[in-house]
């Protein structure tokens, strides 16, 4: 069967320019320009805010736009400001019955890319599949049950997450071929299908992170040693290990910068509020992206330990590709890890001890070393994750489909 006409789920999508919705949207892109018809379903922008964005609130319940010669079938789901997993769950079901009907305004498909999260896009997909007897294909981008116990959002020994599981285990059976953004993923994703599977990381492009282009931001004016976390301020983030850190630094010779949104912001916005040298911003634009990562002199990202398989920050990648060099706390056993130990381009934590801010003192008083890591981690991130490599290998796999 000849591929001509894809169907493409994903609860993120430009407007969203961050996380699932910039991958999701660089994905239906390059397909759209390899020569695809493209039909994207989809919710209305809301991440990372967790709110519905401006320019949509007052449209309609179903939405159906043109973007340069794709179609996009929006519908506007409910969107807990504070996500609890009850609200999460009621997120989860509004969409994807929304997303159900938009489902049948379809008239042509050949192949369905589900992207989880949310799992339930992967009973859309199924749907799609019978409807044409199409070809399927699960990308997941996050185990989102797992995470919702790793990092403590759901309950453990929860009759409704053994539910949960065995619908998952069920809908992971009905994909043609299933693919993953980490190694680690891809073992869990086995224990969890039998389908074949593909390896399909993030990418970044490196034309736009571009150290060699990029100009101060103005969030990074300071004559102190910049410190930047840029991202979700989600659950997975250890964010009680991060005010102790900022405790922990010298005020006078470090300043610390929080840019993004999530369902942390406000808990974290009010703890650094006693900290002259800790500064937050609301997300910047795609466009000045490069800028502000490029600006720090180090990134910084502490992840929870409990947080090992179901997800690889896709954030790192930009991080590395500023060429400038991090300090990340996470699990041992992360992919995150793995990568440094590789790359060498960084410096990785399994716990946050008075060793990671004498590896910060350390560092800032080597510009040297600074500079000569931050070039390991761009050239590292460009030979194994960049947009063209990444894209063109999910284009050969698709034509074996």
């Amino acid at each position: 069967m000849s591929i001509k006409n894809i169907t493409f789920i994903s609860l993120n999508y430009a407007p969203e320019d961050t996380a699932i919705g910039l991958y999701s949207t660089q994905w239906v892109e390059f397909l759209k320009e390899a020569g695809f018809n493209v039909t994207v379903v989809t919710a209305f922008p809301y991440y990372p805010k967790w709110e519905i964005s401006a320019a949509y609130k007052n449209k309609k319940k179903f939405l159906k736009e043109q973007t340069d010669g794709t179609t996009v079938l929006r519908y506007k789901q409910y969107v807990p400001k504070s996500p609890t997993f009850l609200k999460r769950i009621i997120h989860l079901s509004d969409f994807t019955l929304g997303s159900f009907i938009n489902l049948f305004k379809i008239k042509k498909c050949d192949l369905v890319i589900s992207v989880v999260p949310f799992t339930t896009s992967v009973f859309l997909g199924y749907i799609q599949k019978k409807r044409f007897k199409a070809k399927f294909w699960m990308h997941i981008q996050d185990f989102e049950f797992d995470a919702a116990l790793q990092t403590g959002v759901g309950k453990k020994k929860n009759i409704i997450f053994s539910l949960l599981f065995k619908l998952e285990k069920w809908l992971f059976s009905k994909p043609d071929l299933s693919s993953t953004i980490s190694n680690s993923m891809l073992k869990r994703l086995s224990e969890k299908s039998k389908s074949e599977q593909f390896f399909l990381p993030n990418w970044i492009d490196d034309k736009k992170i571009d150290p060699e282009k990029s100009k101060t931001h103005p969030y990074l004016l300071s004559d102190k040693i910049k410190i930047l976390y840029s991202g979700n301020i989600g659950d997975k983030q250890d964010w009680e290990i991060f005010i102790q850190f900022c405790n922990d630094i010298e005020e006078s010779k470090y300043e610390v910068v929080i840019v993004g949104d999530g369902s942390k912001k406000d808990w974290l916005v009010n703890k650094i509020e006693d900290f002259d040298n800790v500064s937050y911003y609301q997300p910047v634009p795609f466009e000045e992206l490069s800028d502000l990562l490029c600006s720090a002199d180090l990134h910084i990202l502490f992840q929870k330990p409990e947080v090992i398989d179901t997800v690889m920050p896709s954030k790192v990648l930009g991080m590395m590709a500023s060429a400038k060099p991090s300090i990340i706390i996470g699990n041992e056993n992360s992919e995150v890890k793995s990568i440094f130990d590789a790359s060498d381009a960084g410096f990785y934590f399994s716990e946050y001890s008075h060793e990671v801010i004498d590896c910060l003192d350390r560092i800032s008083r080597d510009r040297i070393l600074l500079t000569e890591k931050g070039k390991l981690c761009r050239s590292f991130v460009i030979d194994n994750f960049s947009k063209t490599k990444i894209l063109s290998k999910m284009l050969e796999r698709l034509k074996e489909l």
